[in-house]
Parts: C-alpha cells; sequence; structure tokens
C-alpha cells in the first residue's frame, strides 16, 4: 500500500460530525478531508453510517454527491453503506486506493459490491475492527450473568410474585468460558471473564497468546472440547468458514446447560440446531444481538422463547463510536502516507 501524493484526498461518505472531521484533520495534517454535509443522509443514532433511508437526494444533490466520491483517493465510508454504490465508484474512479468501511465485519459488504478479482487487488479496504470490543464485550459479560443467574426463572417468580425457597445460582468464578474468535472484540472479553474470575478458553487463526485466555484451541477441534465447557462466546465474523459453525453437530457435544452469547455475526449459528438444543436443554441460555436473518422475522420461535434474549444487533453502538472510529482512520491515514501497512485489512479470499 502506498501513498501516490504528499496530500491525500479523502472523501467522507457519511455524515461524521463536522468536529470529528477536524479531528482528523488535526491527527494528520496531511490529509485533504473533503466533505459536504448537505449532501449525507442524515443520522437516526449513535453511528447511524447509512443514513436514514426516509431522506430522498434532489437529483442535483445526487449528481454533487457521486462527483464528490467519485473525486476520492481515500473514501471514508462505503457512500450509504451500499455494496452496488461501491461497486459504480470503484468503477468510475481509477485513483480509488483505499476504502475505510464503517462495519468491523465490513468484509460482507465488499464481497456483496461483486468487485472484479483486479479491482480487489486494486483497492485498500479496512474495517473498525476493535472500535467496539468494549461494548460487545460488555454484552457478552450480560448475556452470560443473565444465564448463569437464570434471568427467566427470576422474571418469571417476580411477574407470579412467588417467594421460592433459596436456589443456587452459578457463578462465573467457577465456569469455564469458551470464546469462538480472539480477534478486537474476542480478546476483551477473555480480559473481562478473566477479571471475573472464569477460566478462559479461546480460538484464534493465529494461535498466539492473548491476555487473560488460560487456552488455545484449535477452530478445527472446538467440537472436542465444548462438552467441558460452560459458556459459549461467538465473536466470528461472518463468512463461509464460519456459517453454522455452531450447528447440529457442535451443539450435539456441549455439555448440558450450557450458555450462548452471540456478539459476531448471526450466520455463524444455525438458528433451527439451536432451537432444538434450547428444548431439550442442551442449552440451557442463550443471549443473541445477532441473527441469520435481520430484522429478526415475526415468525422467528426465537422472539417467545422463554430462555432467549433477543436484542436488536444493538450492543455495540456508543456515542464514542465515532469518535473511536476517526482516530482509527486518522493513525491508518498517517500508515497510508508512510507507506506502513493498514491496520484491519479486509482478507479479500474470505472476506473477514
Amino acid at each position: 500500500m502506498h501513498a501516490s501524493a504528499e496530500r491525500v484526498r479523502v472523501v467522507v461518505a457519511t455524515d461524521l460530525a463536522e468536529e470529528l472531521c477536524q479531528e482528523i484533520e488535526r491527527l494528520e495534517p496531511r490529509v485533504e478531508l473533503i466533505r459536504d454535509h448537505r449532501l449525507y443522509r442524515p443520522m437516526r443514532w449513535a453511528a447511524d453510517f447509512g443514513g436514514d433511508p426516509a431522506h430522498k437526494r434532489t437529483e442535483a444533490e445526487q449528481a454533487d454527491f457521486d462527483a464528490l466520491v467519485d473525486s476520492a483517493d481515500v473514501l471514508f465510508s462505503i457512500p450509504d453503506v451500499s455494496p452496488a454504490d461501491l461497486a459504480r465508484t470503484v468503477r468510475a474512479n481509477s485513483r480509488l486506493a483505499w476504502v475505510q468501511i464503517m462495519a468491523a465485519g465490513g468484509g460482507g459488504q465488499v464481497k456483496a459490491a461483486d468487485l472484479t478479482s483486479d479491482e480487489l487487488e486494486r483497492i485498500t479496504f479496512t474495517t473498525t475492527a476493535g472500535v467496539h470490543g468494549s461494548t460487545l464485550a460488555e454484552y457478552a459479560v450480560f448475556g452470560v450473568l443473565a444465564g448463569a443467574k437464570d434471568l427467566p426463572r427470576i422474571r418469571r417468580a417476580q411477574t407470579d410474585r412467588t417467594w421460592e425457597d433459596r436456589w443456587e445460582m452459578r457463578h462465573l468464578s467457577e465456569m469455564t468460558v469458551l470464546i469462538l474468535g480472539l480477534g478486537g472484540i474476542g480478546t476483551a472479553a477473555a480480559q473481562r471473564f478473566s477479571a471475573l474470575g472464569a477460566r478462559v478458553w479461546g480460538t484464534s487463526r493465529s494461535g498466539h497468546p492473548v491476555p487473560g485466555v488460560d487456552r488455545m484451541v484449535p477452530l478445527d477441534e472446538v467440537d472436542n472440547v465444548v462438552g467441558e465447557v460452560d459458556a459459549i462466546v461467538v465473536t466470528l465474523p461472518g463468512t463461509e468458514s464460519t456459517t453454522h459453525l455452531v450447528g447440529e453437530e457442535l451443539l450435539a457435544r456441549v455439555k448440558p446447560g450450557v450458555i450462548i452469547a452471540n456478539v459476531g455475526r448471526g450466520t455463524v449459528i444455525d438458528e433451527s440446531a439451536l432451537l432444538a438444543a434450547l428444548d431439550d436443554e442442551r442449552v440451557a441460555f442463550a443471549a443473541l444481538d445477532v441473527f441469520e436473518e435481520e430484522p429478526l422475522p415475526e415468525r422467528s420461535p426465537l422472539w417467545e422463547h422463554p430462555r432467549v434474549l433477543v436484542t436488536p444487533h444493538t450492543a455495540a453502538l456508543s456515542s464514542e463510536e465515532e469518535a473511536r472510529i476517526a482516530r482509527l482512520f486518522a493513525e491508518n491515514a498517517r500508515r497510508f502516507l508512510d507507506g506502513e501497512p493498514l491496520k484491519n485489512v479486509v482478507d479479500t479470499v474470505e472476506f473477514y
């Protein structure tokens, strides 16, 4: 990866707050940061980079927006977070060298753009991996604790105003937690579970030691160890190799009463197999922030299952997310200009 000039033309393709635009310029003065706030779809909530789809540009505004993004050496965000618009601007602009994707698992967006091998080789794509580590790690801890303390039983008894006899809850300090995927999210989760006294096992492609992880497990050996763990936390991206990794075969081997939390991608879990495991109590509780199909269809049995916690892919959101991404981008811009390897480069073979 290299920069073609001492200054690089970066076009902001999303409604990034002006103060954060100025922060990027302050952190990396060699960036020529181009933005036009009148052309962006307004955000509906923090880090809503796609913006409000109900907001329609005029024909003239759309032409101005397309011309703006097509003038970039570097794009900050896929335009309107649309794979089709990414493909259009890639083909309209032979100078485009780098695209910063707003999602941590943005490889799927690149794949959906259906770019040619030459286009994928010409352009470097980077994600925001690591930015969401803290928020999603907290949700993973929350989900495992909700299962360990049997939140459904507590809520049921409270609703019925039933004062039950005392009963024993599970304790993290007596549990083994297996984290599938030790990237930024998994590493943050491992540190938190370890701090709470859990024994932590984890999987990663590299196999390199990770702070807080007591045992590294090769991904192809997970089936052999799931019968020894009390909770499974999924942080994996959605790729062909991870699709339904947590499926019928793996769930047939789990320790009865296992707790599952998913803060990775919904496609990693086979929801039909999970429902069967919940029904026969191999899985005691599942906390799910991501799903195979989103929004989760009304017909899904997960909505009403008494031992499933459903949240609408919202666990990562934070008012600080945009600032973290801006700082990450500024650091990568420095690397880009200095000819150093960029952080979080998308693997354009497996798209993660």
